[in-house]
């Protein structure tokens, strides 16, 4: 059963995992500015992503640029994949092409440390995007498990390009954060993706 296949019910019954959904994940976040290059590309690409409404016109016109403004704030220090196959564990259905997934490497050829991957909601629904972001995060621990990567907390998120929500992976507890954030204003957002790969 590959990722995009779980729901968050199977999930949390086949990994043996506790949910934790009344939390704030990032109450305190320091707002960081866009760049002069982000605010365009977004006032240019967000109705043009809305009009379109497909995954993949959300994907690459809103959330890979803001991606990729991330990786441009931390000096190239994280890797970006998109739609690459992250195959962990077929026999636990932990097989796939995550959307989005950023390592904290600066190997682009290959995934190496993964600490957060990213999910575009189907239907424009972000509960109907958790299950496949939790079994993806579960194989990121997994992976960076086997390959003695110290990395205690995977993050995840789920987007509709418009509103994102944030989840975090400790142990055998998935914290799904009560709060979606909207995209505007984006320097809340970017706020949150720097403290996660920093």
């Amino acid at each position: 059963m590959p990722y995009n296949k779980f729901d968050l019910q199977t999930l949390v019954a086949d990994f043996n995992l506790e949910i934790a959904e009344n939390t704030r994940l990032f109450p305190n976040i320091q707002p960081v500015e866009p760049s002069d290059l982000l605010v365009t590309i977004l006032e240019e690409n967000f109705p043009l992503a809305t009009a379109i409404n497909t995954e993949k016109a959300r994907g690459e016109l809103i959330i890979f640029p803001i991606l990729l403004e991330v990786k441009r704030r931390i000096n190239v220090q994280i890797s970006i994949f998109s739609g690459k196959e992250f195959t962990v564990d077929i026999e636990r259905g932990l097989n796939g092409n995550p959307d989005f997934l950023i390592s904290r490497s600066r190997e682009q050829f290959f995934i190496t440390a993964p600490v957060m991957t990213l999910v575009e909601a189907k239907n424009q629904d972000i509960n109907s995007g958790l299950g496949q972001c939790g079994a993806e995060m579960i194989a990121a621990q997994i992976y960076n498990a086997k390959n003695n990567n110290a990395i205690d907390i995977i993050y995840g998120c789920v987007t509709t390009g418009a509103l994102w929500r944030f989840l975090r992976l400790e142990n055998k507890t998935l914290y799904i954060d009560r709060i979606e954030i909207p995209l505007e204003p984006v320097e809340r957002l970017l706020g949150i993706f720097l403290q996660i790969v920093k």
